[in-house]
């Protein structure tokens, strides 16, 4: 995990919501971006809040083991 990543290495964010959420009913959860070598991930529902930023490897590693594939 990458514990604050610099303003350099993000720039700009472009979030993308998950697919899981469903804002009509309010139960957002995540959005995820991508930049400077990294995946960041926050909860859609605390926009201005924290987020947490991975490197690529780990966050592979950790979508192939919640796909279950």
């Amino acid at each position: 995990m990458i514990d604050k990543p610099s303003v350099e290495d993000t720039g700009e964010l472009v979030w993308f919501k998950s697919s899981y959420s469903d804002s009509s009913s309010g139960n957002d959860c995540v959005e995820v971006a991508t930049a400077g070598g990294a995946v960041h991930v926050r909860d859609s529902k605390d926009v201005p809040g924290p987020y947490l930023g991975f490197a690529l490897a780990p966050w592979k590693a950790f979508l192939t083991y919640a796909s279950g594939s």
